[in-house]
């Protein structure tokens, strides 16, 4: 699939790196050459994982792992500081800086503005993006957890597209399908919650990233293999069966699926897990099957 608007090619999976710092470097060297013989290429830092530690390992293992800087997409995200957001030309800037020198590379492949910063002024992200735009520092950009709105006023005054938006998305948190299904009904499920957001990429060629693909609520925990959700562990169970991958790879082609060419990022450390999970770019479920699922994660059709 290609990001958005731009010329990068990438799997369907990429592999998050927030809990790489708790990895020594051979731990981690297995993680990134498992993640490239599954298929991945995109690895997603930012700045706080870790407080920067987890970039550090990432850099180290890959120097001394069989994978090619050039081979891979690099992507970071800044924005958050502690107890406050900041989207200044200043802290943009200087983010990037702190990141470049963690992962000891001359560029980064995507930035992403991570939470919202309701102090934003456009104009200074603008100022920011273009000077790293133009020194070389940082090919692409897009943002994190942004509503429509928010992204439109950056378009504003940004002149690069903003090709990724990414998000939190998993068959047990699914906001940004609810309100979809639900149109014109006055139940919970109807509430539009994020301006539209999937539509909205899908109309500006943004590609998602689903984040957390394997959590229920607000990161409450892991829904594979919990009792508390028998039904939807069964139903993922038996398409498990049927096409001869994991559950956790269904629940991954389950994001897949969707027409909108959502990426998922995964942030298992584990090789094994990895390559199995990754087995879900072979699995295309069937519309029956994308419907049930959705249903035994608790959702009712109108």
């Amino acid at each position: 699939m290609k990001l958005g608007t731009s010329e990068l090619n990438t799997a369907p999976i990429a592999l998050g790196c927030m809990r790489m710092n708790d990895l020594n470097t051979q731990e981690a060297v297995k993680v990134i050459e498992a993640s490239a013989e599954a298929g991945i290429n995109l690895f997603d830092h930012a700045d706080i994982y870790g407080a920067g530690a987890s970039e550090e390992v990432f850099t180290a293992a890959l120097k001394e792992s069989t994978i090619k800087r050039e081979d891979v997409i690099l992507q970071s995200k800044c924005g958050i500081r502690k107890g406050y957001f900041d989207f200044s030309k200043e802290h943009i800037q200087s983010s990037v800086d702190a990141i470049l020198n963690r992962l000891q590379t001359d560029y980064l492949d995507i930035l992403l503005l991570h939470r919202p910063d309701a102090l934003m002024e456009p104009e200074e992200v603008a100022e920011a993006f273009q000077k790293l735009k133009e020194s070389g520092k940082v090919r692409y950009f897009g943002v994190s957890n942004h509503h429509p709105h928010q992204i439109e006023l950056l378009k504003q005054y940004v002149k690069d597209d903003l090709i990724i938006n990414q998000l939190q998305l998993s068959l047990m948190h699914t906001p940004l399908i609810d309100a979809g299904l639900n149109v014109n009904m006055q139940n919970r499920e109807s509430v539009v919650r994020d301006s539209g957001l999937l539509p909205y990429s899908q109309l500006n060629k943004m590609t998602v990233q689903a984040w957390s693909p394997f959590q229920f609520g607000m990161i409450e925990g892991v829904f594979v293999d919990n009792p508390d959700f028998p039904e939807v562990n069964a139903a993922l169970q038996e398409l498990a069966d049927k096409y001869t991958v994991s559950k956790s790879a269904i629940a991954i082609a389950w994001i897949l699926r969707h027409p909108a060419s959502i990426q998922a990022v995964i942030g298992s450390m584990n090789p094994e897990r990895i390559q199995a999970i990754c087995k879900a770019q072979d699995v295309r479920l069937t519309r029956e099957e994308w419907y049930k699922l959705y249903r035994t994660a608790g959702n009712n059709l109108p």
